[in-house]
């Protein structure tokens, strides 16, 4: 699962094969995960996230929409 994108303690990242999923990033910091959509940006789950960080989260993905997508698309081949 390489790095996409590291901003503060966040890392986005993609998995290699989730083929019957929209596109969407995943995103860690220490032992919090979550899953944001990217078309629209939404949460699709999260684990131990407080709920500003889940607001800066999706703040990012959505001012790095276009990077994040590209790279899904480059990734996915």
């Amino acid at each position: 699962m390489p790095a996409i994108l590291r901003s503060g303690p966040y890392r986005f990242y993609f998995y290699s094969h989730e083929p019957n999923e929209p596109p969407h990033v995943h995103v860690d910091r220490d032992k919090a995960s979550r899953k944001v959509w990217l078309s629209p940006v939404a949460l699709a789950s999260s684990l131990g996230f407080r709920a500003s960080e889940l607001r800066e989260v999706k703040r990012l993905v959505s001012s790095n929409k276009a990077i994040l997508l590209k790279a899904l698309e480059e990734f996915d081949g």
